[in-house]
């Protein structure tokens, strides 16, 4: 399966937008999956500052998609690799990234080696990614805080289970 091959069409996307985003933000990052593999999805936040110079991050964008049958880790990787493009597209240079996968955080960090030859295109992607911003973190946290990312990932699966998708090649 390739990175195409996971993604079916835009039209499982929704996007919510509040105003012009900063060159800095939080993006929280999540991905579901019915069953390991089964029906899967990505929940992802960007939180931008209200205005220049502010310390609080109350402005949104949501990303919540369907992708299909899929491992959780690949959900995970997905929902990750869709939020560092969003971020790349609105422009941030500086990103703190949080995520609730603590294979992921480690094997970004390089922790973890990649032991699944799956995950790897979707590592090397998200590390390229990354390279282009000024700066960036990454962070684990419980999955308590990731809430918002989480019941995207979640409705999306909801929202699209048991669809069949046709790879058009």
């Amino acid at each position: 399966m390739t990175l195409i091959d996971s993604m079916p069409g835009e039209d499982n996307l929704l996007l919510f937008e509040e105003g012009p985003p900063e060159t800095e933000a939080e993006l929280y990052c999540d991905g579901a999956s019915s069953g390991n593999p089964g029906d899967a999805g990505t929940g992802v936040v960007i939180r931008f500052k209200d205005r220049p110079g502010s310390s609080t991050f109350n402005k949104k964008r949501k990303i919540s998609r369907y992708i299909g049958v899929a491992t959780n880790n690949v959900a995970e990787y997905t929902a990750l690799v869709s939020g560092l493009k969003e971020a790349r597209a609105l422009g941030l240079k500086r990103v703190s990234i949080f995520l609730d996968s603590e294979l992921l955080v480690k094997q970004l960090t390089g922790v973890y080696k990649i032991k699944s030859p799956h995950l790897r295109p979707f590592w090397e992607e998200a590390g390229n990614i990354l390279k282009k911003f000024d700066s960036y973190t990454i962070a684990h946290v419980r999955r308590e805080f990731n809430t918002e990312a989480d019941k995207l990932a979640r409705d999306a699966v909801k929202k699209n289970s048991g669809k069949c998708l046709i790879n058009k090649k």
